[in-house]
């Protein structure tokens, strides 16, 4: 039996009215100095229930307190940055990575997200309300030979860090990656790449397997000398791209911010084009074939 049949995908195991409540057990900054922004590596104790879930689902998180009409907070969803296994290999824990939002509205006042602030500040021995899993958008297909093109911008490599980590870091009696598995992510400086070590120690253990490809939007540029956005480093490999696309067994995921669908969007109309391929129909049939997955947000 497939690993991912229908039967097997835990869907909301828990729900909002009755949430499991698991421990944070660390909560690690993954930014370097000089980066703009706060984002964590936030890691969760779910043992004691019947939590599990699988790479590529999301988690909802709910948090505590109530909204400004006295109700209380609504859930937000998180893409699950952990393998089932998790990142102890025990399957007891679940781990998210975790931008914390805060801005200045029109009036100049600081606005701060509710949930992302509560999930940053979090200390270990915290308890977390979490419902779900949800999601059979972004699940790995069964096929061990697959190509799996990733396409990531920030906290968006969450999914893909799962991905990468069943494929290359753990041992499984039942999978074992030997397609290519090949990484896009989108950071506006260096110190914002997250999990860089892992990913460089992962593309240097597996060079036959993994390709791993970086666009610096502030700090590099284009072949136009503009900023070097995600799109403009997969066209670099626009032919290479288009080749692997009609492969059955090629499976394309995208996670991120929504803005940059737009780019990616225009990049792959540009390169349908060059082929005689109206970009809209074939991504219509990609997405019926069930190997165009997208989460943005």
């Amino acid at each position: 039996m497939s690993a991912n049949s229908d039967k097997d995908i835990p869907v909301n195991i828990y729900r909002p009215a009755n949430p499991f409540t698991a421990k944070c057990i660390s909560n690690e900054v993954l930014v370097r100095p000089g980066a703009a922004g706060d984002t964590r590596h936030v890691k969760f104790d779910i043992s004691g229930g019947d939590l599990r879930y699988l790479e590529g689902q999301s988690i909802g998180v709910v948090p505590p307190g109530e909204d400004k009409n006295g109700k209380p907070h609504k859930l937000r969803l998180y893409s699950i940055a952990s393998t089932r296994l998790g990142d102890d290999l025990d399957g007891k824990t679940l781990s998210l990575s975790v931008k914390r939002l805060e801005y200045k509205n029109e009036a100049g006042e600081t606005v701060k997200g509710v949930c992302s602030n509560f999930l940053t500040d979090l200390k270990p021995g915290d308890d977390v309300k979490l419902t779900g899993p949800v999601g059979k958008e972004m699940l790995l297909p069964d096929d061990p030979n697959a190509t799996i093109i990733m396409i990531a911008t920030g906290t968006g490599i969450a999914p893909f860090r799962a991905f990468l980590w069943r494929m290359f870091k753990e041992k499984h009696p039942d999978y074992k990656f030997n397609g290519l598995a090949w990484l896009f992510f989108g950071v506006p400086t260096d110190s914002a790449v997250l999990y860089k070590p892992d990913l460089e120690w992962l593309a240097y253990r597996n060079k036959r397997n993994f390709r791993y490809d970086v666009a610096i939007s502030r700090e590099q540029k284009n072949d136009k000398g503009e900023k070097m956005y995600i799109q403009n480093r997969m066209a670099e490999y626009a032919d290479e791209f288009w080749e692997l696309l009609q492969k059955p067994s090629t499976h394309t995921y995208m996670c991120g911010l929504r803005g940059m669908e737009d780019g990616i969007a225009e990049f792959m109309t540009a390169t349908a084009e060059k082929s005689g391929v109206v970009w809209k129909d074939f991504e219509k049939q990609l997405k019926k074939d069930g190997r165009w997955h997208v989460e943005t947000y």
